[in-house]
């Protein structure tokens, strides 16, 4: 493909829901191969983070792993919130840059992220909503600026509700991962945590932590941290089905929209949904942050977290020696007979 169809790919990719590099391959994988070229690209880029993440779920979250494992998973999750917060403002900065000198879409895009971090901090698995309704917000702010209709073009979705423990319910989390979560990143933390620690209690927020921790730290996609949470709540069974469900999407949407790319790229509805979504996203990502600081437990984890922080956001140390280096402090307590969060 040329230059301006690869930018136009990345472009369109953005605007869609769900993990924007899975998508980004698919399509590439889709030009040269067609549907079978998008369904081996996309697979060959998806199993490989699937199945480590998998294996790390195993040794992590065993029922009883040793101490310097848990102190390993204890240690890598204390830094999560600063990495979290480091990935907001890597994407805010562009994102606000981008609207200089126009003063009431800076006022709006600060409306908009406000309201995603409350999302993220607050109502946790019905984060969707406030992304969704923050873009339909904006499409409605450009319609009437245009003083023509606003036509909906997204659907009404229903707050699923499922029996605690079933399928259906983990089900229901991969989809609001792959399908309904616009940022990709940590906007699937808050998507993911208060569902899987609080209301259906697959895992502690320890260990939701670890796994958080674990997809920063794999290649590949980061949705396939709802391996980990799948593998929580059933097993291996558990975990392949929520990164079917999760994947799937991806494949769905490229598969029928990939040759009206470069149209989407264009299309004044879309971009409008994205300029609300989007920012609501960056906001959902750094109030990540706030879930994830309130599972720390003991007094080290803090100390790493302000340790993290430093490096991550005035270092500028990359964000895998951060959490491995973290994760060897947790160790090194776990081998030593410290504390360890339950």
């Amino acid at each position: 493909m040329t230059p301006g169809e690869f930018q136009d790919a990345i472009a369109a990719c953005n605007l869609l829901p769900g993990p924007a590099s899975t998508q980004l391959a698919i399509y590439c994988a889709r030009r040269l191969g067609g549907i079978a070229g998008a369904l081996v690209g996309g697979f060959a880029f998806i199993t490989p983070a699937v199945v480590l993440m998998l294996a790390l779920s195993a040794l992590f979250l065993a029922r009883s792993p040793p101490g310097w494992i848990r102190g390993a998973g204890a240690g890598a999750g204390a830094a999560v919130a600063a990495v979290a917060v480091r990935a907001g403002l890597g994407l805010a900065g562009p994102s606000w840059r981008r609207l200089a000198h126009q003063i009431p879409r800076r006022v709006r895009w600060l409306i908009y992220a406000l309201l995603g971090g409350a999302g993220a901090a607050l109502v946790g698995p019905y984060l969707v909503l406030v992304l969704l309704g923050c873009g339909a917000a904006e499409l409605a702010v450009r319609a009437a600026g245009r003083r023509q209709a606003l036509v909906s073009w997204l659907p009404l979705l229903p707050v699923a509700s499922a029996r605690v423990g079933s399928l259906g319910a983990l089900a229901w989390v991969a989809v609001k991962v792959g399908a309904l979560s616009f940022g990709g990143g940590f906007v699937i933390v808050p998507l993911m945590q208060r569902d899987a620690v609080h209301t259906y209690h697959w895992m502690t927020a320890t260990a939701f932590l670890s796994a958080v921790a674990l997809g920063q730290v794999t290649p590949g996609p980061v949705v396939a941290t709802v391996a980990a949470v799948g593998y929580a709540a059933r097993g291996l069974g558990g975990g392949l089905l929520a990164a079917a469900i999760a994947f799937t999407p991806s494949f769905l949407l490229v598969l029928a929209g990939g040759t009206h790319f470069e149209r989407l790229r264009g299309d004044r509805r879309a971009q409008a949904f994205l300029d609300g979504a989007g920012p609501a996203a960056v906001g959902a990502i750094l109030g990540a942050a706030i879930p994830l600081s309130q599972a720390l437990v003991e007094t080290w984890q803090f100390v790493v977290l302000a340790a993290a922080a430093g490096a991550v956001l005035l270092a500028r140390r990359g964000v895998v020696s951060t959490l491995v280096a973290a994760g060897v402090v947790g160790a090194i307590v776990g081998l030593t007979g410290g504390p360890l969060p339950h």
